[in-house]
């Protein structure tokens, strides 16, 4: 992989994590198109990953720092009962992880049909969004996030979304907001209910150190990383203000298109 490539795939997973597009299909999509071996190197994996996670940080940080602030007081308030809601939508994709693992991974192998399959069902989530009536944003809505069902419908949507080209950001929120979850609550969760998953899932390749065969340099990491980073701070201040307005729904044209181009290149 050149520098200039894990360039192009770290903005691609940066700005696509984020909107609802589907980062893991448009990866598959991107390495298809540049030419680079579809299998995926795990070195250069936890690198843009990481960097994604650390984007989501800096981004939300006002809200994490609120959370941990109220969180370490130990009482049943709205920072607890957000972070227990974060803990209930983890399961279903802890449950996936561990069971199906192998399964999973499998799929991440360059099935382009598959990712355009999945582009579609975006698109239709996406589009289903243009008739949910999500509720009103309250100051107590806004501390104590979704409700423990929504919660656990968007947890449920996450573990689904492993599959490639189904968007996480896009499933999550969708769901969300289909459950009557104000619009700027459902941002906000979707993108901090990701971060335990993102990095245990890190630790755990970290731990396992299976990084002797990477064919990824150190300046093609950097880079990679140093692009997935940026991308995806401006995606992440981007995708809040968009669901806000209510914008989805475009992104379903774009998952469309996105969807059919893949099944042809498929066929090709």
């Amino acid at each position: 992989m050149t520098i200039w490539q894990a360039i192009l795939l770290g903005l691609v997973q940066g700005l696509t994590e984020f909107l609802p597009v589907s980062s893991s299909g448009h990866i598959e999509l991107g390495k298809a198109l540049l030419g680079v071996e579809p299998s995926e190197d795990l070195a250069f994996t936890v690198a843009v990953h990481g960097a994604t996670v650390l984007s989501t940080i800096l981004a939300l940080w006002p809200e994490i720092w609120g959370l941990l602030r109220g969180g370490i007081r130990f009482h049943w308030n709205n920072e607890t009962q957000y972070l227990a809601k974060i803990i209930l939508s983890m399961i279903p994709v802890a449950v996936v992880g561990l069971l199906w693992h192998d399964a999973i991974e499998s799929l991440f192998a360059g099935n382009l049909l598959l990712v355009g399959c999945m582009l579609l069902v975006t698109a239709l989530l996406l589009c289903a969004t243009a008739f949910a009536r999500p509720g009103r944003a309250t100051p107590k809505s806004t501390s104590s996030g979704p409700s423990y069902a929504s919660a656990l419908v968007m947890g449920i949507g996450q573990a689904i979304a492993v599959l490639p080209g189904l968007s996480r950001s896009g499933t999550t929120i969708s769901l969300g907001l289909l459950t009557g979850t104000s619009r700027d609550v459902a941002a906000k969760f979707s993108f901090l209910m990701v971060l335990p998953p993102i990095i245990g899932m890190n630790l755990l390749e970290l731990l396992k150190g299976n990084f002797s065969g990477s064919t990824v340099g150190s300046s093609a990491l950097l880079a990679g990383a140093l692009a997935a980073f940026i991308s995806g701070y401006a995606a992440c201040q981007w995708m809040i203000r968009l669901v806000r307005r209510g914008k989805l729904a475009w992104f379903a044209l774009y998952c469309a298109a996105a969807g059919v181009l893949t099944i042809i290149l498929h066929t090709l």
